[in-house]
């Protein structure tokens, strides 16, 4: 016990290693997560030893994880601002106004303590940021003893996790199993007739796959038709699909220049997309196998477009209007929007800030990259970047405006997580500073997160027994409720009245709660990825409101009490 206390860091990884052991156990579909594990570990280690945690360790760690959060969500949040997904905000709009009204009314009905009923909103609605917002404005509150604070603060922790277990269980059980069913569809044939609907092919690959057809592919033929014909001509016959690399003529290879002249049993090399060089084949000659020396090798590089003509135009029409692409044999291969890969077909609509996959002649794809953007430096965190994004996301948090009497700021959380949209957001439309890795903030944002729960557990567990004892019966009943009225809301609204397809609202539903545990269950019950594209336009917004309603429904409550 005496090393413990005096080693605080000791206990709190501890409780890291210990909570997401815990989270990794799974009872049918469900498992709990590090999260929800690290809380119940830490919950019952600081009822145990009462060891002290720094406050600042807390306030730092949520920082880094909120603004992780809004960095990565920025790019498609502002992205989805738009009159095609404002039906998806609505069932957002449903989430927030229905969980703080049902908290508001089980604080009058019960006469809950503000740490009480923060805890039943963010465990309630399975969102772990809440847990830090409100904690945070807690001890903003005027007039409450430090005591109080500490033993509100220590409400939210054991009310969430409480309310979490019951919540999660009721979202996953709800979306995957009974709204098919109260939608009379097979979730996995209605998410098949979608996605050729709109898709027109499967497409979706794991991450250890690898399409056996490649979209672009390099064939070598043998002159027998196209004897005479220039290597311009040929291009420009084919409407520039595809392009000659290489040319061998005996043992000599020959530069393919535009006015080069094939001769019969001439090898070339043809390069584009498979139906085009397919096409080539007919007006060259044979296909032969692949010829020693005849390669040529292709450079591969991912560009941000970042010049305002592309804006909302097709991949088709970007070609047109860029000739290098088919003079210099540049293809793109693949888009990439936020971390959401797109097909990358003529017809697919891109914008700014999304980034390419170009594929071609090394001089040919440099040239080209800088006519149309910039190449992704995404390698190392720029830590001045990330930390003026901080620092402003922090005095954001200090702005305090009052509604009537009521005062009313973000914090720090609330701060950092607007820094976060807008820093993430303003990288994604020129990227050539600012980087941030995928996997580094992913990094940071689940170390952070888990930081800042734990040091919560660990400061909360001596009030956990007396709040569980009190409000044992409602927790669990707050928890169920809490998930099923916005959920059974928003299915009638977004089929009802938006006439969002099925697979789609499912998916949104899983969405505006931001449970990965449910859209994960429903896309296995699915087998398909479909409801991921409802679910990633109200999760991105849900990530976005629903932390701003923990200093909502504190200021409320607390400006009454």
């Amino acid at each position: 016990m005496g090393i413990l206390k005096d080693h605080p860091e000791l206990v709190l990884f501890l409780c890291l290693a210990a909570g997401y052991l815990l989270g990794k156990l799974r009872v049918g579909p469900l498992t709990l997560g590090g999260i929800c594990g690290t809380l119940i570990v830490s919950l019952l280690i600081g009822a145990w030893t009462k060891v002290e945690i720094s406050g600042d360790v807390k306030t730092i760690f949520f920082a880094l994880f909120i603004f992780a959060l809004g960095y990565m969500a920025g790019p498609q949040f502002f992205a989805n601002l738009n009159r095609k997904s404002l039906r998806f905000f609505v069932l957002c709009g449903i989430e927030v106004v229905t969980v703080v009204a049902i908290a508001l009314g089980l604080a009058k009905a019960f006469d809950l303590d503000v740490g009480t009923a923060a805890g039943i909103l963010a465990g309630a609605a399975t969102e772990s940021a809440v847990v830090g917002t409100a904690t945070e404005s807690i001890g903003q509150l005027s007039g409450l003893t430090p005591e109080q604070i500490s033993t509100y603060q220590g409400h939210v922790a054991t009310a969430y996790t409480v309310c979490y277990l019951f919540g999660l269980i009721t979202i996953v059980m709800y979306t995957s199993q009974i709204m098919p069913m109260l939608l009379r569809i097979n979730l996995r044939d209605a998410s098949r007739e979608l996605w050729e609907k709109t898709r027109g092919t499967s497409g979706s690959l794991e991450a250890d796959e690898r399409e056996s057809l490649p979209g672009l592919v390099g064939r070598t033929y043998l002159v027998t038709k196209a004897d005479g014909s220039t290597v311009g001509a040929l291009e420009s016959g084919l409407e520039n699909r595809i392009t000659i690399e290489s040319v061998k003529r005996g043992s000599t290879f020959l530069e393919p220049s535009p006015d080069l002249e094939l001769t019969l049993s001439d090898l070339v090399l043809v390069v584009g997309r498979r139906a085009n060089t397919i096409e080539a084949g007919r007006e060259i000659g044979p296909e032969t196998p692949g010829v020693p020396g005849l390669d040529s090798p292709l450079a591969t590089s991912q560009v941000a477009l970042t010049d305002k003509a592309v804006e909302n135009i097709t991949i088709d029409e970007l070609q047109k209007a860029h000739p290098e692409f088919y003079k210099d044999g540049v293809y793109v291969t693949d888009l990439v929007r936020g971390d959401q890969h797109l097909p990358a077909n003529g017809t697919t609509v891109v914008h700014r800030g999304d980034v390419v996959t170009l594929v071609g002649a090394r001089s040919g794809l440099n040239k080209l990259a800088g006519r149309i953007g910039a190449a992704v430096k995404n390698d190392a965190t720029d830590f001045i970047y990330l930390g003026l994004g901080i620092a402003v996301g922090s005095l954001i948090g200090q702005i305090v405006v009052k509604f009537g009497t009521v005062p009313m700021s973000l914090g720090t959380g609330g701060g950092c997580l607007i820094s976060g949209l807008l820093f993430g957001w303003f990288r994604s439309r020129k990227q050539t500073f600012g980087a941030f890795p995928p996997q580094a903030a992913t990094t940071i944002k689940d170390m952070g997160l888990a930081v800042f729960i734990a040091c919560t557990g660990l400061v909360s567990g001596p009030q956990a027994w007396p709040l569980l004892k009190e409000y044992g019966a409602l927790l669990p009943f707050a928890g169920i409720a809490m998930v099923l009225v916005p959920a059974t809301l928003s299915l009638i609204v977004g089929r009802k009245l938006l006439k969002i397809e099925p697979p789609l609202l499912i998916g949104a539903i899983a969405g505006q709660q931001c449970s990965t545990p449910a859209i994960t269950s429903v896309t296995q019950v699915a087998q398909s990825s479909v409801p991921m594209l409802g679910y990633t336009i109200t999760y991105t917004l849900s990530n976005f409101l629903l932390p701003l309603t923990g200093p909502l429904l504190v200021g409320i409550l607390g400006a009454g009490s």
